[in-house]
């Protein structure tokens, strides 16, 4: 009985106008969704790409004024933008700090519309003054972007509900139930058969739809074959859990008003409410200190330590002989004493910007560590990790950023204090940065969901004193 069910349903797919239209839809949103996130690719690309054009322009004419000074001729620019001075290159010749997108950034833009992709730390431009926020409109953050994860996350569930919520209640409201279950088949059995077929269905047009858009986009599938892997295997993951929740919804409950209203229930439960809770719970277990009072405290600290500036800078050469001079007729300037007060502010402000990193980095805990009760939460920072565009790469990318300006500074600290000049053989000597991207993954996760939704499937089919007559 079971293959001649499994027979005649899938001649129904293949008839059904209906399924036609959901493949059909798939195929758009699938292409646009990776049309878009391309296009976001290629804007970020460009970005950086005009910040290093504009960095190699300024650095061959400072590289050309360096070797003509050497040589002994005249450069026309003031005397404060003499390249032989060392707060010259370390202020206005900063190196791009840049973080360049994956191959794989089009499919989730996860954190990339709220953080910046470059950033220029200068030799007096303090950690605090550094900039990883991008200017974005309001309206953009409100809608969101409509790429691949979104399509995943959000549309797919809802196109599944769609293909599955009246497989049990139809039968039952065209009167054809009562004959079925006087047939020696399990009922349980039978609608899982048509479940899994429509599963089966959908996973194939998904594999070969993303493979043709994909091809299409010159996506490069020899280099990311482990990452295309990967996200199959999420969105298998992601499309069983939703067909569980349709094969429970059809058992338990009998009319297909119903069945479509509970289900879209769960997707405003599972895609909607959860991650919001979540994020209100983070906020409200883990409170972040004011950034305005952090702010506001850098202000106070910087006006005390102006009014005491021949007092720091004296403390500070005794904290690093290594930067005074032997000649006592040279009087401090202005840039050593005000790089020993960003020290000294620094370290004051240091206990507040601890306690605001540790509540930041508890809220992600805290939300990572829960967010197996939203499986859309799970899946969409699986997508934003194989993406390079999760929290906490970006975070990543602004640690690492801090400790290259430091360096920045370390480097031309010593020409400061002792008054050398900038030569073009220390122009090659300059600290490079290449930007690391972080290892792991939240892919086993995704499997951790896949395997939840087995054995809930398996104690659903299993489920004692199983009686046709539950179901009719």
């Amino acid at each position: 009985m079971l293959k001649y069910n499994f027979k005649y349903e899938w001649l129904l797919l293949i008839r059904n106008r209906w399924i036609q239209v959901l493949t059909l839809l798939l195929c758009i949103l699938f292409g646009f969704a990776v049309y878009n996130g391309t296009k976001k690719v290629e804007l970020r690309t460009t970005n950086i790409a005009s910040a290093v054009e504009s960095f190699k322009t300024k650095e061959t004419k400072l590289l050309a004024q360096l070797d003509s000074l050497e040589k002994g001729l005249e450069i026309k620019t003031t005397r404060w933008l003499m390249p032989t001075r060392p707060i010259v290159t370390g202020n206005l010749h900063p190196r791009i700090v840049s973080m360049p997108p994956k191959s794989t950034a089009f499919i989730a833009t996860g954190q990339s519309d709220l953080f910046t992709h470059y950033v220029k730390p200068m030799v007096t431009k303090d950690d605090s003054t550094l900039n990883f926020k991008e200017m974005t409109s309001p309206i953009q953050l409100l809608f969101g972007s409509f790429d691949l994860a979104f399509v995943i996350v959000y549309l797919l569930p809802l196109l599944i509900i769609a293909f599955s919520f009246n497989i049990l209640a139809s039968e039952r409201e065209s009167g054809s139930l009562k004959l079925l279950a006087s047939q020696p088949i399990n009922i349980r059995i039978w609608v899982l058969q048509k479940l899994a077929l429509r599963f089966f269905w959908l996973i194939i047009s998904i594999i070969v739809t993303l493979t043709i858009v994909l091809s299409v986009f010159n996506f490069d599938f020899s280099s990311n074959f482990v990452v295309l892997i990967e996200l199959l295997t999420i969105i298998i993951a992601y499309t069983f859990f939703w067909f569980v929740l349709a094969f429970a919804t059809n058992i338990w409950i009998k009319t297909s008003a119903k069945n479509a209203i509970t289900l879209i229930g769960f997707w405003i439960l599972f895609v909607m409410l959860s991650p919001s809770v979540l994020n209100q719970l983070s906020n409200t277990l883990y409170p972040i200190p004011s950034r305005m009072q952090m702010l506001s405290e850098i202000r106070v600290q910087k006006a005390e330590a102006a009014k005491r500036q021949d007092e720091i800078l004296d403390s500070y050469l005794r904290d690093h002989p290594e930067l005074t001079t032997n000649d006592s007729t040279k009087v401090p300037g202005f840039y050593q004493k005000y790089m020993a007060t960003q020290k000294l502010i620094q370290d004051k402000i240091q206990p507040l910007v601890t306690e605001f990193e540790i509540q930041l980095n508890n809220q992600h805990k805290f939300v990572n560590t829960t967010s197996w009760l939203s499986p859309a939460l799970v899946v969409q920072n699986a997508l934003n990790q194989i993406a390079g565009t999760s929290e906490k790469e970006y975070q990543n990318f602004k640690n690492q950023s801090l400790i290259f300006a430091q360096e920045w500074r370390n480097f031309f600290l010593p020409m400061l204090f002792k008054d050398l000049e900038f030569k073009k053989s220390d122009y090659k000597n300059l600290p490079e940065f290449k930007y690391q991207y972080t290892t792991g993954s939240t892919y086993f996760k995704a499997l951790g969901l896949l395997l939840i939704s087995f054995v809930t499937l398996i104690l659903l089919v299993i489920k004692p004193n199983n009686r046709k007559t539950e179901l009719l």
